[in-house]
């Protein structure tokens, strides 16, 4: 429940936010002029739909981003496999465009409102949600008080609080302490995360591990694999995932200087964002390294050094054909890291740059296993992914030990469906009482 009285930090931005609804519609004009927002569903931010609400119990999750939305999709597929309707609301385009591929026949997706009071209530208003399920750390404070207030469950699935924001959230503690309040559980990733949130205020925090190492492989569309496997036959393939700004430069160096000793090599980098693309191929052209974008419906061609697979959702097709991967966001100098996971359960061997504070606890255990690598500039990364080209035996080892961490660590699926058991009984009953 809300607690009895907020702090005066959260009253102030009820107010401010309240204050700022009429100026609502030139945020969302400006985000959508910078490809931020989707031109048909701009009513969804104000929280309208053209959607209607199923009948029944109705089972909301709130995530992020892409990330999220990737880790709590097994989740959304084993709840609609329990018969319960589920609303899946994220905040980016991008996001949005992957829940159409990913999320469960039946699932709704719509985008989170403005967190203003009047739109907060208007979507709970339209879709009154049974069970409210917030994702790792995006915390809105009007929708998550708005919600306490009307008695609805909230849940915090998946928890994570980095050290930087356990610092920042320490400064308001009792801001903090008040959202955290409103939660009846906190699904924690980890024993250093549940120490956070409790430290922070949560009342009931339960250890169940991170979703994102039940995630399942990701696809890939057979037509294009095969394709895709036909132009690099025989060519020493490495890729750079979710890279992020000044990591696409270091993966041109280091396939510059490695061409010597691999001449046929193919260096595939996967932005994390697709609309840096063009940039990325400026980079590489910078080099006097040929390249091209994925995006334009192209394949590597026989004298490619960089393709640029800038499109979204085919991640599953690029670790099925690159035996080593670095995964970005990880040298980058507002690093955090992302999500290896997927990479590993495909066969990739993993090099990693020092930043990755966001997956901390998933690297330490890969580090130390010998599961992955991590490497702090480009002479180091050049000289592992030569090494691990040269060395199948070495490289098949790596992967070999990073699965069995994965193996090991694995489960938080299934703990977190057994925290939230009791929850759903009582949606069950309350469903079964109502049809009597």
């Amino acid at each position: 429940m809300a607690p009895e009285g907020w702090p005066l930090t959260l009253s102030l931005y009820r107010l401010f936010t309240a204050a700022a609804s009429p100026f609502a519609p030139a945020l969302i004009s400006h985000r959508l002029k910078h490809g931020k927002e989707h031109p048909g569903r701009l009513d969804e931010r104000y929280g309208e739909s053209k959607l209607k609400r199923p009948a029944g119990p109705l089972i909301w999750v709130h995530c992020a981003s892409v990330g999220e939305l990737l880790a709590v999709v097994p989740l959304i597929e084993r709840i609609r496999e329990k018969d319960f309707a589920v609303l899946c609301t994220s905040g980016t385009v991008t996001s949005a465009k992957l829940a159409e591929q990913r999320l469960p026949a039946g699932t709704i997706h719509q985008f989170v409102v403005l967190d203003t009071p009047r739109f907060a209530q208007r979507f709970l208003d339209r879709w009154r949600p049974d069970l409210a399920l917030f994702v790792e750390s995006d915390l809105w404070p009007n929708l998550i008080l708005t919600t306490a207030r009307r008695g609805t469950p909230l849940i915090l699935v998946n928890g994570r609080l980095s050290e930087g924001s356990f610092k920042r959230w320490r400064r308001v503690p009792g801001t903090i302490s008040a959202l955290l309040r409103c939660f009846d559980l906190c699904l924690a990733q980890s024993v250093a995360h549940a120490e956070r949130y409790r430290d922070l205020g949560a009342p009931r925090v339960v250890v169940t591990g991170s979703l994102k190492l039940d995630v399942p492989q990701p696809p890939a569309e057979p037509a294009k694999l095969d394709a895709l496997k036909t132009a690099v036959a025989s060519r020493s393939v490495i890729a750079g995932a979710s890279t992020h700004a000044g990591e696409e430069t270091l993966l041109v160096e280091a396939h510059r200087r490695l061409r010597g000793s691999f001449p046929r090599l193919l260096t595939i980098v996967v932005p994390r964002h697709p609309d840096r693309g063009p940039g990325v191929i400026e980079i590489a052209h910078a080099a006097d390294l040929k390249a091209t974008l994925r995006s334009r419906g192209e394949l590597p061609a026989a004298d490619t050094d960089i393709y640029i697979a800038d499109t979204l959702g085919e991640l599953g097709l690029i670790y099925r054909v690159a035996p080593v991967v670095f995964v970005g966001k990880s040298l980058a100098s507002h690093g955090g890291g992302q999500n290896p996971i997927e990479a590993i359960k495909l066969g990739a061997a993993i090099l990693h740059g020092p930043h990755v504070s966001n997956f901390a606890e998933i690297y330490d255990a890969l580090d130390k296993a010998h599961g992955a690598e991590q490497v702090t500039d480009v002479g180091k990364l050049a000289v592992r992914i030569g090494a691990w080209l040269k060395d199948a035996g070495e490289r098949a080892a790596v992967v070999a030990a990073g699965k069995e961490v994965v193996q090991t660590l694995g489960g938080a699926l299934d703990r977190t469906l057994t925290a939230l058991e009791p929850y759903l009984v009582q949606l069950r009953l309350e469903r079964r009482d109502a049809n009597a």
